[in-house]
């Protein structure tokens, strides 16, 4: 009887054995052809500790360096590309659902889902000094966009889920940061009904595009506005008028949330923990 056990308990590590064996082999399958038929390539994957399973926006510091928050607690973190690991943190208020983070130098802005923004002056210092002032949207808006322009030193956001005033419609309101007064009339608007979503369209017009976050390319003005329901990237000129649109598969872009430019145009986007590990990625686009 003992034998039999034992040809049992082999019998089972065997066929589990040949299970695992096909499902690696079935997922470097499934991979390969993910990436043949890809508009990106992925250059490099960092895998980012647990402290950041919630990453939900990103920030480029300097060239080893991301400046990065997580929706869960007020905590700015800089996450260093060459070392792999958070090398500084700073706590700019308490706990709440903090969306997306933008530099303008030594300061630093952050968006809560509500709309409220937070300046942290001289966040890397040892002495920094918070405040915050508000924008027209609220949490119906449910905001997770928010990118510093350097050549008119606005803030630029976008709502995720209802617009401001038409469901067809999610216009990038700027935010002059002499003011800090949101400006009544969208530089952009994007159009729910655009042929470009023709595959994505939705019973409810604001649920066809969900943007979790937007940066503005260092070199041609032109917007990159990520989605993290349905991964996917669209890509707008300057003047609002279609570039492209492109697919981010699952497989490698679980729930992207944040995204970044370097100053020399090197793309960067974050992606929640989702089921697996949180991760930054560099990637590189192809033309559409």
């Amino acid at each position: 009887m003992k034998y039999l056990a034992h040809y049992v308990i082999v019998g089972a590590l065997c066929f589990s054995g040949i299970l695992s064996y096909a499902f690696y082999k079935k997922s470097i399958a499934e991979e390969k052809e993910i990436l043949e038929n890809a508009t990106y390539t992925i250059l490099k994957t960092w895998e980012l500790p647990e402290l950041l399973n919630e990453i939900s926006g990103l920030a480029w510091v300097n060239d080893s360096t991301l400046a990065c928050i997580q929706d869960e607690d007020g905590y700015i973190y800089h996450y260093n590309l060459s070392s792999e690991e958070i090398s500084y943190d700073v706590e700019f208020a308490e706990n709440g659902d903090y969306e997306a983070i933008a530099l303008d130098s030594t300061n630093a802005y952050i968006m809560r889902s509500d709309g409220r923004i937070f300046e942290v002056l001289n966040y890397a210092q040892d002495s920094i000094s918070v405040s915050h002032f508000n924008t027209p949207f609220d949490e119906d808006n449910n905001i997770e966009s928010l990118a510093f322009n350097p050549k008119t030193r606005n803030l630029i956001t976008v709502s995720k889920d209802k617009g401001l005033n038409e469901k067809r419609f999610k216009g990038l309101y700027e935010i002059p940061l002499d003011t800090k007064i949101q400006k009544e009339n969208p530089v952009v608007q994007i159009d729910m009904n655009a042929e470009a979503f023709a595959g994505f369209q939705k019973k409810k017009e604001q649920k066809t595009f969900n943007p979790s976050d937007l940066a503005i390319h260092p070199q041609t003005g032109d917007y990159y506005i990520v989605d993290g329901k349905k991964p996917k990237l669209l890509i707008l000129k300057p003047n609002g008028s279609f570039k492209a649109l492109h697919e981010l598969n699952t497989f490698h872009f679980a729930q992207p949330e944040g995204i970044t430019f370097s100053p020399d145009g090197k793309l960067y986007i974050a992606n929640e923990a989702a089921t697996g590990v949180a991760t930054i990625m560099e990637v590189t686009l192809d033309d559409l």
